[in-house]
This record gives C-alpha cells, structure tokens and sequence, in this order.
C-alpha cells in the first residue's frame, strides 16, 4: 500500500508518504506557509523513496474540522492529485488524527519512557482520548475517541461547542487530553475537567504520519472515496462569519 497524506488543518504543515508500513514525513509549525510547503513537501518525499506518482494506490487528506483555509487546502490538494492519478480519496478526522498523539502521552502517563516501551503494544492498549483544538472566537472543536489496534474510534459526535460545554462521553477517569483547545480561552476546559485526566498535553498538534497510518485502515475497511464525492467537516453553520457576529460571540450574546 503507497498513500500520500496531507493535514493542514491546523498552524502545523504536515506531509507524510506511506510505503507497505513505513511512514515518511516532513512537519513544521507553518502558520500561513501551508500552500507553500505542502506539495514542495510531497515532491520531496516522492523522490526520496524512488516512488512515482503513479504508483500511489490512493491520496490521504485530513478533512477537518480545523481553520477553514488549511480544510479547504487539504481538499484541494488531494483532489487534484487524485483526479490527475484516477486514485481514490481517504478523507480522515483531523480530531482522530490528533487522539493518535495520545499514544505518546499515554507512555508518560504511565511512567514508562517513549524509547523503551513497546511500540507493538502502545499500538494494542486501549485508551479514550479527547481531542480538542483551539477554533477561536471563544470555541473549541472537540472529539472523544478510544485507541485500540492502533487505530481511533468515535465516541461521540464531533461538535464545536464553547470549553465550558464540552462533556466527556463517560463518567470513567483516566482520560488522554490532547490538542490546543485545552489551552483556550486561558485553559477553561482543563480547568474544568482536569481531575477526569491522567495527562494533558495542550500543545498536541496533528501530524500526517498519523493521518496516513489511520487512512490505511480505512482504506482496507472500503472507505475510500472518489474525489468529487469528499466534503469539509467545518462544524460551525457559518465559517465565515462577518465582525459583528464576531464581537456578538465574544461578548457572550
């Protein structure tokens, strides 16, 4: 299996080459310069693995929900790669692809070291995971997934929703909090909730490696798409909201 992945979701530029297992990827704290780098990027991952085009079995993209721009540069991406290569499109969370951080904050959390644990069965344990990012304007986007199999599972429904509003699925402790909605609105949510939390880690950003290892599985589930048929998830009704909605939202009204 050769699949090419993009995630722009985010402040975070991220490509990564998938090749029967092995995984390739350039990631950088990018704001603004997603355009610029993500197909220099894919170019570059090509080429250092010898692998054409054409011998992609099929385009990985994060679908959101994230910053409209990078949603919509993600999508563009992919379709005219797939569209150019008749390949199909494995659209993924960007709220799964960031859970997939946990299994490192898992690691510390349990006070084993990244290096010496397992990599085999970080991949098998399972753990539930609340993915956040940061959505502005007084908001987060959030998602509870379980890891398991080294692949993430909804346990709800993505939502944007005030930190304030955002519930976990289950009244269990011992949650994995991941993501820059954790810091926002000066780190209401995990305030909040923090006692429900055996780590948190509000610097989490998502990263195409992830991206494409879940896409794999995907993929082998039939989940692919043809191009024309891939959607954003933005979440808000309105991703472009004019200044005085704005300010209205940020005074509560």
């Amino acid at each position: 299996m050769k699949l090419l992945a993009f995630e722009t979701a985010t402040e975070a530029c991220s490509v990564a080459l998938w090749i029967d297992g092995e995984v390739r990827e350039r990631h950088e704290l990018a704001p603004r310069r997603h355009a610029e780098l993500s197909l220099p990027w894919a170019e570059q991952l090509l080429a250092e693995a010898g692998i054409r085009k054409s011998q992609l079995d099929a385009i990985a993209l994060g679908r959101g929900p994230g910053a409209f721009t990078g949603v919509r540069l993600a999508i563009a991406l992919g379709q005219g790669i797939a569209l150019a290569l008749d390949r199909p499109i494995v659209a993924v969370s960007t709220l799964a692809t960031l859970a997939m951080r946990a299994h490192a904050l898992a690691s510390a959390a349990s006070g084993g070291s990244g290096a010496s644990r397992d990599a085999a069965a970080d991949d098998r344990a399972a753990s539930r995971v609340l993915a956040c990012i940061d959505a502005r304007m007084g908001e987060v986007y959030s998602g509870a997934f379980e890891l398991r199999d080294g692949d993430a599972f909804a346990l709800d429904h993505e939502a944007v929703r005030a930190p304030d509003a955002v519930a976990l699925p289950d009244q269990r402790d011992g949650w994995l909090g991941v993501g820059t909605g954790f810091g926002a609105a000066d780190g209401a949510l995990a305030r909040r909730c923090g006692a429900r939390f055996a780590a948190i880690d509000a610097s989490a950003l998502p990263h195409a490696a992830d991206l494409a290892k879940l896409a794999v599985a995907a993929y082998a589930r039939g989940e692919a798409l043809a191009p024309e048929r891939v959607e954003p998830a933005y979440l808000r009704n309105n991703v472009a909201l004019t200044i005085a909605e704005q300010q209205a939202l940020r005074a509560g009204r």
